[in-house]
């Protein structure tokens, strides 16, 4: 018997719907009445899932929604080295100002990690399969930055590398056929913050999207840049971002290596600063995993089902 300490409906879900996911992903048995949960299961994982229920009370507790992703979240942390695991209410207790009345959070212990190492590090390269929250949280770092008036501008690069697809034949100027690259950094943006004071900010430039070789020759001051899709970067575009730092800037890059679109994969930048920049003081390496998606469940379900396909190749088994 678990005392709820008054959140039985938010833990419930609609329609149990939080229940029935939670009784799927731990085996366990889950009957809420009165306030108060009954688990029925094996005994070790009765112990977990109790534990697991008590830290989404507390999370419920101080305001934040018990939804399906914040079960998974919960359920994923599970999975982390005893000596990097947080609980879900300590992870989800974690504000990331962005804006006068916006805040944002981490919701899984890998997120968590990151945002202490973007506060905390000169240059943070963070490396992970796709839906870890890993541009979506170095933008919103980006704005607590600027909101904070830590930093005078935020400057946000990708390279441009065509992923399988040709953009030549596309209308209008090279800018033109840039922008669809540069998309996923303003929907970062404007998650955040309103689309009217995004606009305002890259007006006034406080806020810069930029392909990654428009960086050359600058010097950034006062300034947090960040490289999104840096595995399809070079090792000479790497060197030229990560030089471009001044006085009182930052830097954020992010990439994930298992999607590189360069024709020679092992020239990306991010797998060889792996190597070049392991051991440098003020330089961080995070990496995230598939139990630090936060997109929709088939997500982390379809990395690990790709995972499996490129072991098997390796290994020279039948695909």
């Amino acid at each position: 018997m678990l005392d709820l300490n008054g959140r039985y409906a938010e833990l419930r879900g609609p329609g149990d719907v939080n229940l029935r996911l939670l009784e799927e992903l731990t085996g366990v048995r889950l009957v809420l009445r009165d306030n108060r949960a009954v688990l029925s299961g094996e005994e070790k994982a009765v112990a977990i899932t109790g534990d697991l229920l008590t830290q989404l009370a507390r999370a419920a507790a101080k305001g934040h929604p018990i939804t399906e992703t914040e079960i998974r979240a919960a359920v994923a942390n599970l999975g982390e080295p005893p000596t990097q695991r947080h609980t879900f209410d300590e992870v989800v207790g974690t504000d990331i100002p962005v804006g006068a009345r916006r805040v944002v959070k981490p919701r899984t212990a890998g997120q968590k990690r990151l945002i202490t190492a973007l506060f905390t590090s000169d240059i943070t390269l963070v490396i992970g399969p796709a839906g870890t929250g890993k541009t979506y949280l170095s933008v919103a770092m980006g704005l607590c930055y600027l909101h904070r008036g830590l930093v005078s501008r935020l400057v946000l690069a990708r390279p441009a590398v065509e992923a399988g697809e040709s953009l030549g034949y596309l209308p209008g100027a090279p800018e033109e056929k840039i922008a669809p690259y540069l998309r996923p950094l303003y929907d970062a943006l404007y998650s955040m913050l309103r689309v009217e004071r995004v606009r305002s900010l890259i007006e006034h430039g406080v806020i810069e999207i930029v392909p990654l070789a428009y960086m050359r020759g600058r010097t950034l001051e006062n300034a947090y840049a960040i490289l999104d899709e840096a595995q399809n970067c070079t090792n000479h575009q790497m060197k030229m971002f990560l030089t471009r730092l001044g006085c009182r800037s930052r830097a954020a890059v992010v990439g994930d290596i298992t999607q590189i679109d360069l024709t020679d994969p092992a020239a990306s930048g991010l797998i060889l600063s792996q190597r070049t920049l392991a051991g440098i003081e003020g330089i961080t390496f995070v990496y995230l995993t598939k139990a630090d998606i936060v997109r929709h469940g088939l997500v982390a379900r379809i990395v690990e089902a790709y995972e499996r396909f490129e072991n098997e190749g390796e290994r020279g088994e039948p695909k």
